[in-house]
């Protein structure tokens, strides 16, 4: 069994600018330990506001071990419940979405209403309080369409995220969409190696062809390369400011999100074959601006987007063990773009279908190796792997602590 103690020489010990020693990606008690002091403490991306769009309209998800549901009560607000009947813990809600008048827990249907409460139980005494039955709440704040979700008791401070955020994605109007198509892919390896993966572009040349066509594999066409930033980047940032559109690469203290805005190769204003639009009906307001790029916006631990002009690719990661990860991709349009008239299902997700099957690939052969006991960690690319080392010292600074049982986590310096 792998203990707390551990882990924490494991970090100690650690090289700078070298990847994490076999254990991380492959123990079950290190991926325990991520599930407790990451995953149950930090703000989840759970979904979108506009995929409940009516009174009881619902959608779960699983988080390590907490079955979740997030709904739409009588009064228009969105809430997120733990998916546990109050009586004696079955699943209430056993599909991935739907929409329901009450809570019916299908064993012994105790009802709850949309905000928690419980309206009924059958035979249970006059000395029964429904009171105090009701069901178990989660932190939820809505921002943008977005929906965030936290386990812990005491969440951190959502205002850094919304902040931060909100500016960046006012005119890509996800109040106003609607998800054109989805897919879950399950990738057979842990959660840190999908992450890895995602903050780089060393790898893309090799194994992206599609994607390689409009977005730019080089560190500095995304604006945080050590410091150097291409010049297509800084006029673009300068014409979409200039309107009023907020685009410079920012990053808050802890190192946890991130936003920047990034042009497409050749003057591609979406991630097509040819690079033209996907979508006839603009999902954004790009406010007379001929081009408004990419705009990239991160969150550790559970989600990485990217808002073009036309339409938005949203991604969640969420941990199954230590050895699977579950990432799901969610195309947006706008809600009045009409299929087969304003898009193309296969036109407008054929880059992200090819390139989230070529990562999950990527990741399990990733895995594979990691298995062999003559793996040694290797050097990262300090030009190419910059965003990787990044979310590697933000992955030691935020567990760490935790695992000594302090509460804070230091702030990180990151270029």
């Amino acid at each position: 069994m792998t203990s707390k103690s551990d882990v924490l020489n494991l970090l100690d010990s650690r090289k700078p600018g070298y990847a994490l020693e076999r254990a991380f990606y492959t123990d079950p008690d290190i991926f325990q330990m991520d599930l407790e002091h990451i995953w149950y403490r930090e703000w989840l991306f759970a979904g979108h506001e506009f995929e409940l769009p009516k009174t009881g309209s619902y959608f779960t998800l699983q988080i390590g071990e907490y079955p979740i549901m997030i709904v739409r009560d009588e009064k228009g607000n969105i809430r997120a419940m733990h998916n546990t009947c109050r009586h004696r813990g079955s699943r209430i809600c056993k599909h991935e979405k739907g929409t329901s008048a009450k809570l019916v827990c299908p064993y012994h249907q105790w009802t709850y209403g949309l905000d928690g409460h419980l309206l009924f139980a059958r035979h249970m005494g006059d000395s029964f309080d429904k009171s105090e039955h009701g069901l178990r709440t989660i932190a939820c704040e809505v921002f943008e369409g977005t929906i965030f979700i936290c386990l812990a008791d005491n969440p951190p401070d959502f205002n850094l995220v919304r902040q931060h955020v909100a500016p960046y994605l006012g005119i890509h109007r996800l109040k106003d969409a609607k998800v054109a198509f989805e897919t879950t892919v399950i990738e057979k390896g842990n959660w840190k190696l999908v992450w890895e993966n995602n903050r780089e572009c060393y790898h893309c040349a090799a194994n992206h062809p599609e994607l390689c066509k409009t977005f730019p594999e080089a560190p500095s066409a995304s604006g945080y390369a050590g410091g150097e930033i291409d010049p297509e980047v800084t006029d673009l940032w300068d014409a979409c400011e200039a309107a009023g559109i907020p685009s410079r690469f920012k990053v808050d203290d802890s190192g946890q999100f991130r936003t920047t805005r990034t042009p497409l190769l050749n003057a591609a204003t979406s991630y097509t074959m040819d690079g033209k639009v996907a979508v006839a009906k603009p999902l954004s307001d790009a406010r007379g601006v001929s081009n408004v790029g990419a705009l990239l916006f991160y969150h550790y631990p559970s989600s990485w987007n990217h808002y073009l002009l036309d339409h938005a690719v949203t991604f969640r990661v969420l941990p199954i063990s230590a050895t699977e990860t579950a990432v799901t991709t969610k195309w947006i349009v706008h809600k009045n773009a009409v299929e087969g008239v304003d898009y193309d299902i296969d036109r407008l997700t054929h880059v992200w279908i090819e390139t989230n099957d070529q990562d999950r690939q990527v990741v399990e052969d990733n895995a594979a190796g990691i298995q062999s006991p003559a793996y040694v960690p290797g050097p990262y690319s300090e030009l190419h792997e910059g965003g990787v080392m990044q979310f590697i010292e933000w992955y030691a600074a935020f567990i760490t602590p935790r695992l000594r049982g302090k509460t804070a986590s230091p702030l990180l310096s990151v270029a």
